[in-house]
């Protein structure tokens, strides 16, 4: 069998608290930078811990909306869009200069990551801030999406996301936290679900369709409750099955 690796990612610095517990079991963490959450504090702090347990650092910039949480798309101009996206990276960019910390990645919050899958006038400008910091950073992103097709016209690097604890919709866009059956909870049904889309490359959809996909890094949510428990069981079952976490 080929031999396996997977980046597995959490969404931290949310004001939740749990990072140094979290952090032990992912290799790269996507940091608010106080468009959704967070300001420059929890940023130092959770870089600090991020460096203790090597663990690669990546910027989450939201639509700027913390009374949302970041989870309602706002109407702004691209313009408008593009400065608070790059004020936000500029910002963490700044706290990993201090702390001699290297930005591995960027991954959109929330409402942002849903709506660059699939609309190109807000794809654009995710790409256009990438460009603009002219560093080699990778961008996270949904496999068959919008933005992942202009990434790829546009060589910025890529990584395939997918979602441990999320169900997914045939288009293999997430299905709605709105909707019954969107957050998977059981442990098992986690791994199992993790697993068919890491070894298998296919997804099992919420109507039981199976479609291709593609994973480079599976992302806890940070912010859900069970955030600790599923990521030490994930992280455990998968190099129980020889799949390397890098």
């Amino acid at each position: 069998m080929k031999h396996l690796t997977i980046d597995i990612n959490a969404d931290v610095g949310e004001g939740l608290g749990n990072e140094s517990e979290l952090l032990p079991f992912v290799s790269s963490c996507n940091i608010a930078c106080g468009g959704h959450a967070g300001g420059e504090t929890t940023m130092r702090q959770v870089v600090a811990l991020a460096q203790k347990y090597g663990v690669k650092v990546g910027a989450h910039p939201s639509f700027p909306d913390k009374v949302n949480f970041g989870r309602v798309a706002v109407d702004m101009s691209s313009v408008a869009l593009f400065t608070s996206v790059k004020e936000q990276i500029d910002t963490l960019l700044t706290v990993l200069d201090a702390m001699h910390e290297p930005l591995h990645h960027i991954k959109p919050h929330g409402a942002l990551y849903n709506l660059a899958a699939i609309d190109d006038k807000t794809a654009h400008v995710i790409i256009e801030v990438m460009k603009s910091i002219a560093l080699p950073v990778k961008l996270y992103v949904p496999y068959q999406s919008v933005i992942a097709n202009l990434a790829a016209k546009n060589n910025i690097p890529v990584l395939y996301e997918v979602f441990a604890d999320r169900n997914y919709n045939e288009d293999l866009t997430l299905v709605s936290r709105a909707s019954e059956g969107a957050i998977i909870h059981e442990q098992e049904a986690v791994f199992k679900h993790v697993y068919g889309m890491v070894c298998d490359h296919k997804v099992t959809t919420l109507n039981r369709k199976e479609r291709p996909i593609k994973a480079d890094t599976v992302c806890i949510h940070g912010d859900n409750p069970e955030a600790l428990t599923l990521a030490k069981y994930l992280r455990t079952q998968l190099e129980r099955c020889g799949i390397e976490i890098h």
